[in-house]
């Protein structure tokens, strides 16, 4: 299987650089007008980019702005096939990650001619697939400004996924342009504040606001308890590492909200965490008022049995949790 992909890998470099040696030959010699065209095709790909950063290109564009000559940039080319009926799971997730590896580098007031990213679709320009000898997707290929070509100008999805990041490290070695990943903004934390606003109004309210509910024991043993699980569950952590929500199986395009690294932690394993530490918390209270309350011996039978419940059901999830990510941890409670 490795020799016949070798052997692929071979023939598609092979079909590109011909590709290149025989567009080439019909390109002006006058340098004049050599010059005339490079302009022309530069200013046409920054109106392009000024509109969208990613250039959906068709087949004529494909051979004119990205094989054809005068060139004097690069061009980083992702061949995909988006298309609901072509059942392609890992396209769409690859064209959000092209689109903001695109998005960082040509950002707002940083246009620049030396690199350029375009977009091939399948159903769109078929031919550049023929002519590539492409027969899987997504593919990323860079065409450099020099007209050389070798394998390490496609995109090596073995060794690699298919994150901004990662692909933004693959544009930096091809064409020594380093691009600092920007995630688009996310809005979640200001429906979180909304939220957190809005509750704490219908707090206010429901009290009455006033300088005796700020002073309530049991409000400020509430908001002592939101704020340690909030610290706990490591949401500082991802916030100051920029850690991504989630992240997308390059091969399945299936979405992981727990990261299988120790060293690393998503934004929704901050949020599951704090889950089970708030209900953990909740059945450490429950005993607690069990063990004390005045109230007849069936409801602190309930309580009691409730709190037990949550207590060892949520612990031992934690536990679980955390033997995922470590899995020579010795430690475990009611299951694995």
């Amino acid at each position: 299987a490795n020799m016949a992909e070798v052997w692929r890998l071979w023939c598609l470099l092979l079909t590109i650089v011909v590709a290149l040696v025989f567009v080439a030959p019909g390109t002006p010699t006058h340098p004049a007008r050599w010059k005339k065209v490079l302009a022309k095709k530069v200013s046409q790909l920054m109106d392009w980019t000024k509109k969208d950063r990613v250039i959906r290109m068709s087949d004529t564009m494909f051979y004119h702005f990205v094989l054809d000559a005068p060139k004097n940039y690069s061009v980083i080319v992702m061949l995909t096939a988006l298309h609901e009926f072509n059942s392609c799971v890992m396209c769409k997730g690859a064209a959000e990650e092209f689109q903001i590896l695109a998005n960082s580098y040509q950002g707002p007031g940083a246009f620049t001619t030396k690199v350029f990213f375009a977009m091939v679709d399948y159903d769109e320009s078929p031919e550049v697939f023929e002519v590539l000898q492409v027969t899987s997707v997504p593919s990323f290929f860079h065409f450099s400004a020099q007209w050389k070509f070798t394998t390490d100008d496609i995109y090596n999805l073995r060794g690699r996924d298919i994150v901004a990041d990662q692909m933004a490290e693959w544009v930096a070695e091809r064409t020594h342009v380093s691009v600092r990943i920007r995630q688009p903004t996310n809005y979640d934390g200001l429906l979180k504040l909304g939220t957190l606003l809005a509750l704490t109004g219908g707090l206010g309210y429901f009290l009455k606001w006033n300088r005796k509910s700020i002073s309530c024991r049991i409000l400020c043993e509430v908001l002592t308890l939101c704020f340690v699980i909030v610290m706990t569950s490591g949401q500082m952590w991802t916030y100051i590492r920029g850690e991504p929500y989630v992240q997308r199986d390059p091969r399945t395009g299936h979405k992981h909200y727990i990261s299988k690294f120790s060293q690393a932690q998503f934004a929704a394993e901050t949020f599951i965490i704090s889950l089970f530490n708030m209900c953990v918390t909740l059945g450490v209270v429950l005993l607690d008022k069990a063990a004390t309350s005045t109230m007849n011996i069936i409801k602190r039978k309930m309580m009691c049995l409730a709190g037990m419940c949550l207590v060892a059901i949520f612990f031992s999830w934690l536990l679980s949790l955390f033997r995922f990510k470590v899995p020579d941890y010795p430690y475990r409670f009611l299951w694995d």
